[in-house]
């Protein structure tokens, strides 16, 4: 017993310093799986966000959160109505410049029955702008337009596509 009691006095302990390997340029601050959570402006619910993983990257140059696995997203009105939704495959917000990159199958839709589809969508909050740089597609209950390139202020309602592309029927009549 005395041996191993001396054996065990003699062994050299190792203490490993985990914080020192960390870098936290490049390592999230904060991940956080399964999330569904209300942001709040004065008390007053704007947003409900829901995604399966949510990462924070506090320490970096340009802090933003990323959502890697998606993203979806409900707006709503002072009564609580959902008055638009958004949904994409990724999505990064950069909180410095308050700038949301959507990417991947983008769709937004705003009440009462407005679809906008594309692969990217910026959302500047500072400028209350949405746009994109890629093709846009836009369905309503009076028309589909497409194109390259589009801008709207951030609730949907006056938007213009850049490029638009595609076949416009035309009322003989109206000629």
């Amino acid at each position: 017993m005395v041996l191993i009691l001396l054996l065990a006095a003699c062994r050299e302990e190792r203490k490993v310093d985990v914080a020192a390997s960390l870098n936290p340029a490049v390592m999230a601050t904060m991940t956080t799986k399964n999330i569904s959570t209300l942001i709040s402006d004065s008390g007053v619910i704007q947003y409900k966000i829901v995604a399966p993983l949510w990462q924070v990257f506090d320490e970096v140059d340009t802090p933003y959160w990323n959502f890697p696995q998606g993203l979806y997203l409900q707006k709503y009105d002072p009564y609580f109505h959902v008055i638009a939704t958004v949904a994409s495959d990724s999505a990064k917000y950069f909180k410095n410049e308050r700038l949301w990159r959507l990417e991947g199958h983008v769709e937004m839709t705003k009440v009462p029955k407005d679809l906008f589809l594309s692969e990217r969508v910026f959302w500047d909050q500072r400028k209350g702008q949405i746009y994109s740089d890629t093709f846009i597609h836009i369905e309503n209950a009076t028309h589909v337009l497409e194109g390259t390139g589009f801008v709207s202020n951030e609730n949907l309602t006056q938007y213009r596509i850049l490029n638009p592309e595609g076949i416009f029927p035309v009322n003989k009549d109206s000629i």
